[in-house]
């Protein structure tokens, strides 16, 4: 797999379009912090680690039937990495969405990264 941040992305999307309510993805440091990320701004209900299978279960949130995430877009990618300075950092649908940055912090949105007056990596957004 050459890019398992656009697999985590797309296995979201794609059981969110089978009315899933959960989903189970193999295990990286990255994923989980970035899936934290989405746990603890709402976009999701859960995550759960599976140790002795080294996989993560993602717990979907819909709202009346429709999911939570609507909009799911890998920006930086393997081939190809976008980065921005902190006077650059996208707001996505004029504060509606998010994006997700990696700093040399850690993984974080990018309001939070504005706030800390960093830049870094843009992963993905999210609306």
């Amino acid at each position: 797999m050459t890019d398992p941040i656009a697999d985590l992305l797309t296995r979201v999307r794609n059981a969110q379009l089978a009315g899933q309510t959960e989903v189970v993805v193999p295990y990286s440091k990255l994923k989980y912090h970035l899936v934290q990320v989405l746990e603890r701004e709402g976009w999701i209900s859960g995550l759960a680690g599976l140790d002795h299978q080294r996989q993560l279960k993602i717990v979907l949130k819909y709202d009346q039937g429709q999911p939570v995430i609507r909009h799911l877009k890998r920006i930086s990618q393997p081939g190809r990495r976008v980065y921005a300075k902190r006077h650059r950092l996208p707001r996505v649908m004029q504060g509606l969405g998010m994006a997700i940055i990696s700093t040399s912090r850690g993984l974080m949105t990018s309001e939070e990264a504005r706030r800390q007056k960093l830049g870094g990596e843009i992963l993905c957004e999210i609306s």
